[in-house]
């Protein structure tokens, strides 16, 4: 079940990243203000998101996330039904948080499932997830052909989220009876002071920023891939759906194939490093080489070296935090505002400097892996 509701949150995902040339047409949007909604409402969540991590970990986790999976099903209406920008960025501003309800409690519940499988259960978890995003551009195009646009592919999004969440409701084991009346206020604020006493530790810090710095290289750059080979690379909307489309095949390929390769007891650490390298000249090329099939041939050797960066990274923060899975949205939520300026600082660039520009930033992602990664480390798997 919990793999289900990943899917449906990238299916969301993989519909928003490849409508973004449509939604800023239709509503006359600027690249200063696709920043402000790819970073606003993570920013606003980031504030809401700890007291439903703590309260995922203290409380009622099977109620938090059906009550998140009903609003996330009333942000996917609002958005479909946005004629502005300030509705759409209230869309936003609920879907985030109620996302972080919905699907980074039921992470946290496969995470619990098996303590000593972390980074296989991730990359089962980014598998899921690839296939939703995969689907994504072919849900929107399939609708965009029959005359239903981007605001009709957002309608089927919440009746599928409605039948998710009625799966949800029979499928997901119930709360125990010890947690049956609300926490009191003195065990939710013990809840923060362990998330929060945790930071104390370097390793929770290392894999927290990584995860956020390699974040640029995957979910980033996907929000403005789109919208980059329309401005920069002049190709057509279809032209534009279609490099979308190729870099989430060759991911969900990849994410299938990285599962047997993390089975396999690898240097995941050593292997982070390579591809990061790697990406160091691949992304430059990228933004360098002219031409749509150029440019698409070297975008999915780049997102083939993305492969592994998410299950790795974050099957390390779970495995730096025992006993404290739900938590885990509390504590991310410190770096989660710093992270979230970047789309805004790129589309801010973009309106001064040209996208062309702007996208140079992504490097900081991959830099931040090859200094920030500990070194003469090996994966310790089924830990």
């Amino acid at each position: 079940m919990y793999l289900i509701i990943e899917f449906l949150d990238e299916l969301v995902y993989g519909v928003g990243e490849t409508a973004w040339p449509l939604i800023r047409d239709d509503l006359h949007l600027t690249y200063t203000q696709i920043g402000l909604l790819l970073s606003l409402p993570g920013i606003i969540a980031a504030f809401i998101e700890p007291f439903i991590g703590i309260l995922g970990d203290v409380w009622k986790r099977r109620l938090l996330i059906l009550a998140g999976g009903i609003f996330f099903t009333l942000s996917l209406v609002m958005t479909g039904v946005s004629t502005s920008f300030l509705f759409l960025l209230a869309s936003f501003i609920l879907f985030f948080p109620m996302s972080g309800a919905f699907v980074s409690l039921s992470q946290a519940s496969l995470m619990d499932s098996d303590e000593s499988r972390h980074e296989q259960n991730m990359a089962r978890w980014t598998l899921a997830g690839s296939l939703g995003v995969l689907a994504g551009p072919i849900l929107l195009g399939l609708f965009v052909y029959l005359g239903f646009g981007w605001r009709g592919t957002y309608a089927a999004l919440a009746g599928l989220s409605l039948l998710c969440l009625l799966l949800a409701f029979r499928r997901i084991p119930r709360d125990p009876e010890s947690a049956a009346s609300f926490p009191s206020f003195q065990i939710v604020f013990d809840g923060f002071r362990a998330a929060f006493h945790a930071l104390k530790r370097g390793e929770v810090w290392r894999w927290l920023l990584l995860l956020e710095f390699a974040d640029l290289m995957m979910d980033v750059l996907l929000s403005y891939l789109a919208i980059y080979f329309v401005d920069v690379a002049q190709v057509s909307e279809t032209q534009a759906g279609i490099a979308v489309t190729f870099w989430l095949f060759l991911g969900l390929f990849t994410d299938f194939a990285f599962i047997r390769y993390i089975d396999r007891q690898p240097d995941s650490i050593k292997f982070l490093r390579l591809t990061a390298a790697a990406q160091l000249i691949l992304f430059p090329l990228f933004l360098l080489v002219p031409g749509f099939l150029p440019k698409l041939a070297v975008i999915v050797l780049v997102n083939f070296c993305n492969t592994g960066w998410y299950p790795i990274l974050q099957g390390r923060l779970y495995s730096s935090l025992p006993g404290q899975s739900a938590s885990l949205m509390a504590i991310g939520a410190v770096t989660t505002p710093l992270a979230k300026l970047f789309p805004l600082l790129i589309g801010f660039l973009a309106d001064q400097f040209g996208l062309a520009t702007a996208m140079w930033i992504l490097l900081l992602g991959p830099i931040a892996l090859i200094i920030g990664l500990p070194r003469g480390e090996r994966t310790q798997v089924g830990r």
